[in-house]
């Protein structure tokens, strides 16, 4: 294999084979391949693109650089979900219990939060004990007790994807499609399922920025998940409003809990139970009442216990994690809230620090907003339409100012 001919022939829009394509990321996982090389093939790909049948092949050589989960014959049906991210989408921690009480087994492998978007792994951290890194023997162990668990990706799975991943990023490559098809559902596919849901997000508070970007990309996830043996199914969802009442880490949990007991804001449990319908057995209404009449909740208690979370914290942690300034922003007119812009709302709750904007970065988890008032209701001058919770007045005060910036109240 000539490395500089392969390239070479991608950047000029022609096509690689399965076997090139396995070659490249064997050779890369192993160090025989050098950054610089996988870099240059990066962007070609970047500006080329991929066929559907070389993303497949990306995404099944990712796959299969490292280890698969494999489960016995006899155990029940494996699924998942994967979201492309947005503001205040917690919606893992309410269906992975959720499917789980219907008899599925959800071996949730998640991420964290970079940029604006909140992280599964940040949210659970949040919970004083829990444990988001697991061996692959831990996994093996737990899966069958609780039915569902929620953890990071282990050194042996998808070796490839960490690889790639962590060089697109620092080389301006992270946006193309088949390279972000490739990366998520290798990913998704070790975990060894059955059945996977794709929640696909567009608008400001989301990595693709029109439905039509979603589309496309949902399509190429779509049609790699099939092609190896998975049945895919996705959901694209508006991501110019946030999820439910809540941004950042301790708040969006303490929303999960209430939406656990049957109490959460509307539009969280609609989309909640609109990706468990899609890969369960089980009807709207049989679903809807396991959300409601505690057995999710107690489900969700036990996957913190056996992960190491301490189970009494979880209805105290508005209280463990409160901060020194919480600031009601109040509607400075009267009428209809028609913006409330998940992207400039994003970008206060990171400069608060509830993200980052480098891997290394540190989380707070008690800051953020709650209480945030969804579009198309009426306000009084003076109503609140979100509280702020910040280290100081002045980080307040700067996260108002922007968020500000995008809202509209109008007759």
């Amino acid at each position: 294999m000539h490395i500089p001919s392969l390239i070479e022939r991608k950047r000029d829009g022609g096509e690689l084979s399965a076997e090139e394509i396995g070659a490249l990321i064997t050779a890369y996982t192993a160090g025989e391949m050098p950054d610089y090389q996988m870099s240059a093939l990066a962007m070609a790909i970047f500006f080329r693109g991929m066929t559907g049948e070389e993303t497949t092949a990306l995404a099944d050589a990712m796959l299969h650089s490292g280890s698969v989960l494999n489960w016995p014959a006899h155990a029940p049906m494996r699924v998942d979900k994967h979201s492309t991210g947005g503001i205040g989408d917690k919606t893992s921690l309410v269906l992975a219990p959720l499917l789980a009480c219907d008899g599925a087994w959800v071996p949730m492998i998640s991420g964290r939060g970079l940029g604006i978007t909140g992280g599964t792994l940040d949210k659970l951290e949040s919970i004083p004990g829990f444990r988001t890194q697991l061996s692959e023997a831990e996994i093996y162990k737990t899966l069958p007790i609780t039915g569902c668990l929620m953890v990071g990706q282990t050194a042996n799975l998808c070796p490839a994807d960490k690889k790639l991943y962590a060089l697109r990023d620092v080389t301006a490559t992270v946006p193309s499609i088949p390279l972000i098809t490739a990366s998520i559902m290798s990913k998704k596919l070790a975990e060894g399922l059955d059945r996977l849901i794709l929640d696909v997000k567009f608008g400001s508070g989301a990595f693709m920025q029109t439905r039509e970007e979603a589309h496309e990309l949902a399509t190429s996830l779509v049609t790699v998940g099939r092609a190896l043996g998975v049945r895919s199914g996705v959901r694209i969802s508006d991501m110019n409003e946030p999820t439910g009442e809540a941004a950042g880490n301790a708040l969006e949990v303490t929303e999960c809990v209430r939406c656990l007991k049957g109490e959460g804001p509307p539009d969280l449990e609609a989309i909640v139970l609109d990706l468990a319908c899609a890969v369960s057995i089980g009807s709207r209404a049989d679903l809807t009442k396991i959300l409601r009449d505690g057995r999710a909740w107690a489900k969700f208690q036990q996957m913190v216990q056996v992960q190491g979370g301490r189970v009494e914290a979880l209805e105290k942690l508005a209280t463990l994690h409160r901060v020194p300034v919480i600031r009601e922003m109040k509607a400075d007119r009267s009428g209809v809230l028609r913006k409330l812009d998940a992207g400039v709302l994003g970008r206060a709750v990171l400069e608060l620090g509830a993200g980052r904007t480098k891997a290394s970065d540190p989380i707070d988890p008690a800051v953020g907003v709650d209480q945030m008032r969804k579009t198309g209701q009426p306000l009084r001058a003076g109503d609140t339409l979100l509280r702020i919770h910040a280290r100081s007045q002045a980080a307040a005060e700067l996260a108002e100012q922007r968020i500000a910036t995008g809202i509209e109240i109008s007759d």
